[in-house]
């Protein structure tokens, strides 16, 4: 196991700027997830940590070792791909085995990490059968075998999950929690799927056009994102988006008006925002409340979401603005074509500036 620091990094491709000053801490032992959209850099961040790429600029740390000119092989890194890239020829115990070999590794220390990595994995059944004869969630934890075979000090997945159906992604899901929680091993996983990054991380890494947009626990990223992107990323359905003026503002709480929900008292700290500046108010699915209509607060229901459990409403403003989703426990009362009022729980609320950063919650709030 090991730490990893990123002490501003930056990687060009060409005249493309990929990763731009980026630096990061990942602890021993941390389950670390990179998110962000198709092109943030999130692929190309853990390719330079495998040692795939090289570094441009900037200093890279392994516990306390400078690894910039490191190859991959001697980083003690493990890396799982998207694809399996299984060798059709070998059996499950032959490509587990295959890195020992090539780093000649005697034949029973060989033996020994396969065997102790299948019985961790529950291999041990498969070890003599071929590629062919595994499902999908097999085929990924033999990849995932191969790489811990080797023992190596961090753990990289590059999105291992997104050619498995919706029910294997759930069980591998819990497979490699189960393994991160056994082992205690400095694991960093790259996904677009949020779901996986909530699931799995203790710290996710925001990614947007090559720098980190926001750092922390899950907990931290869904209640208090740092930027109105981050808002919008963290969160499905994601978070409602409304334009609203500034009335006034102090450092115990603001009063904003927004088109729809007439006047608001939120407990953001709008001291540093002139008066009538334009903000964004943004606030999630379940904590907005439907009500009956009134002539100033007005939405048309256009569509009811049934999802078993859930149920999610999207509503139209009279401006005709983006849709609002307003979501909640079945059953659901509420039918296309009924006009309802929208009521926020203001508590819940987020404010974001001109710049796209949230505004921070005044002083009595602070705690709550």
């Amino acid at each position: 196991m090991a730490s990893v620091t990123l002490n501003k990094i930056n990687k060009v491709f060409g005249s493309t700027h990929i990763i731009k000053d980026l630096d990061l801490e990942v602890g021993d032992g941390e389950f670390v997830v990179f998110v962000g959209p198709s092109g943030c850099g999130k692929s190309t961040l853990l390719r330079l940590i495998a040692g795939l790429e090289s570094i441009t600029e900037g200093e890279m740390h392994f516990a306390r070792d400078l690894v910039n000119d490191l190859p991959p092989r001697e980083r003690g890194v493990g890396m799982v791909f998207q694809s399996y890239a299984l060798y059709p020829h070998m059996t499950v115990y032959e490509n587990m085995a295959f890195g020992l070999k090539l780093a000649k590794t005697d034949k029973q220390s060989i033996e020994q990490r396969v065997m102790d990595t299948a019985r961790i994995l529950q291999l041990e059944e498969l070890l003599h059968r071929k590629p062919k004869e595994l499902s999908g969630g097999q085929r990924q934890r033999v990849a995932m075998g191969r790489a811990m075979a080797r023992e190596p000090r961090i753990l990289l997945f590059d999105e291992p999950l997104s050619n498995l159906d919706a029910s294997l992604r759930v069980q591998m899901r819990n497979e490699i929690a189960r393994l991160h929680h056994r082992l205690g091993s400095t694991m960093i996983y790259v996904t677009h799927d949020q779901v996986e990054a909530m699931t799995l991380a203790d710290k996710i890494v925001v990614l947007r056009d090559g720098r980190i947009e926001q750092v922390g626990s899950p907990q931290t990223l869904y209640q208090q994102p740092a930027t109105k992107f981050v808002a919008g990323f963290i969160g499905s359905p994601t978070m409602n988006f409304m334009p609203a003026t500034l009335l006034e503002g102090s450092t115990e709480g603001c009063r904003v008006k927004t088109p729809g929900l007439g006047e608001l008292g939120l407990p953001q700290d709008a001291s540093g925002q002139p008066r009538h500046v334009e903000l964004t108010l943004g606030v999630r699915p379940e904590h907005l409340r439907l009500a009956e209509a009134r002539d100033d607060n007005r939405f048309e229901i256009v569509n009811v979401e049934y999802l078993g459990n859930e149920v999610y409403v999207y509503l139209e403003p009279q401006a005709g603005d983006t849709l609002l989703i307003h979501r909640s426990e079945a059953p659901s009362q509420w039918q296309i074509g009924q006009r309802v009022a929208l009521v926020p729980e203001t508590e819940h609320v987020h404010l974001f500036d001109a710049d796209d950063r949230a505004l921070h919650r005044a002083r009595q709030h602070a705690a709550a």
